[in-house]
């Protein structure tokens, strides 16, 4: 027994964790599987400390690859980062590339995770072949859009909810390069901001926004936009880009570091460093995942933790379902030192995956008793009236009445769980906070 939080160390609760290099055995029996821990609320979390959940992390192992086709097979523990090592230098990469390299297959089928590259790429499920799951019953199974589409697509966003993820087949991406061609795009409030990502993610395949959420009036969504591609092999260096060494936040920071005017501080000098630029060579770590160079960046939120929320605003007739979002954050004061948007393609195939045509804000709340929550109950009742969504992988305080008010696919989702787990065998944090699963 120790304790056990997601990402955003938000809760924090007890519980058993198994580390197992064999899969297939351990799994049976376990209520939950868990990577490497970085969802940020409660999806990877012990419904009680009594149930027993197993790791996968050490479960890693490359079971087969086709250099010819790209398709990779391997279990669920594989996680991105070595991806990007053993493959890389081959060319080829994920499709999807999610904020962290420190993620596994398993995590990301079962978050359905999306990258920069979403409207061009779809989520990570669309490049999934072939999942090998331990189900409710015990069996093991193969399963596919062709054996078991109901199970395979449920699966795809459904939290670990319809079973134990062992082995991922996927599809590859082949590039010419590992490194990246990025150029940056200031914009200096929101309309101009959502303009700009949304006409230069017609020309470039991986796309996102950095934005200023304390800055109120005409400046407010003041940021700048990253774009990328790789790199042609006759533009990029020779040599394969080199992992930066990490620095370490060493402990929890004091609060004041996250308060609300120490982020306004952080956000303005961060603006006025970001100017246009052209085009420019660079590694994959600080384009894809630029926090994974300091080692415990949750540290900096204290002790208390915080909040990450990302929702999927439709594109509305009047253009405005981005700026009214905004103008509730501002004005409830909703500072965010990390706050992204993306531009969004069609939905993907997962029942409840999160993605849909639209606009992606995501935000870091640092936790603050008695605002976070009413923050969130607020910023929620919006994505409601837009008839947007948020992600279920980033969510630690959403309320199960605003989840079924945002998510029609819920009743379907549940009707597939209950087909294969009729007893409730398999459930979490998460589903017991938001689906009524017991405790």
């Amino acid at each position: 027994m120790r304790e056990l939080s997601g990402w955003g160390r938000l809760p924090v609760v007890e519980g058993r964790e198994d580390v197992a290099e064999e899969l297939e055995p351990a799994s049976i029996g376990a209520r939950l599987s868990r990577g490497l821990g970085r969802s940020y609320g409660d999806a990877s979390l012990p419904a009680s400390s009594a149930d027993r959940i197993v790791c996968t992390r050490r479960a890693d192992r490359i079971l087969h690859f086709d250099p010819a086709s790209g398709v990779l097979r391997a279990e669920a523990g594989l996680s991105l980062q070595d991806i990007h090592r053993i493959f890389g230098p081959r060319g080829f990469a994920s499709p999807v590339l999610t904020g962290t390299a420190y993620v596994t297959l398993g995590g990301m089928v079962a978050s359905d995770v999306h990258g920069k590259n979403h409207h061009v790429a779809g989520t990570f499920g669309a490049h999934v072949r072939a999942l090998r799951m331990r189900v409710a019953d015990g069996r093991a199974l193969e399963v596919t859009d062709e054996s078991e589409p109901d199970l395979f697509r449920a699966t795809q966003g459904g939290m670990g909810l319809t079973g134990h993820v062992l082995e991922v087949e996927v599809a590859l991406e082949r590039i010419e390069s590992p490194w990246l061609v990025v150029e940056t795009r200031r914009a200096e409030d929101l309309d101009a901001l959502v303009d700009t990502l949304s006409s230069e993610s017609r020309r470039w395949p991986h796309a996102a926004a950095w934005v200023d959420c304390t800055t109120r009036g005409r400046g407010m969504g003041r940021g700048y936009i990253s774009l990328g591609r790789y790199a042609a092999r006759s533009e990029a260096p020779s040599a394969p880009p080199r992992l930066r060494e990490r620095v370490a936040v060493p402990f929890d920071l004091p609060g004041w570091v996250v308060a609300p005017w120490s982020i306004r501080v952080f956000n303005t000098a961060f603006h006025h460093l970001h100017r246009n630029t052209g085009s420019r060579i660079v590694s994959p770590q600080p384009f894809f995942h630029p926090l994974d160079f300091v080692r415990h960046w949750n540290r900096l939120y204290g002790r208390r933790g915080f909040a990450q929320y990302q929702c999927v605003l439709p594109h509305s007739s009047d253009g405005r379902n981005v700026q009214r979002f905004f103008e509730v954050l501002t004005r409830l004061g909703g500072a965010s030192p990390v706050s992204v948007l993306k531009n969004c393609g069609p939905e993907g195939r997962g029942v409840l995956s999160f993605p849909m045509p639209g606009i992606s804000v995501a935000l870091d709340l640092p936790f603050r008793r008695g605002h976070t929550q009413a923050l969130v109950d607020a910023l929620n009742e919006v994505v409601i009236e837009s008839g947007g969504r948020i992600y279920l992988t980033k969510d630690a305080l959403t309320r199960p009445e605003h989840l079924r008010a945002m998510e029609p696919r819920l009743a379907r989702f549940q009707e597939i769980r209950r087909k294969w787990d009729p007893d409730g065998r398999l459930r979490s944090a998460l589903s017991v906070r938001l689906l009524g699963d017991a405790a």
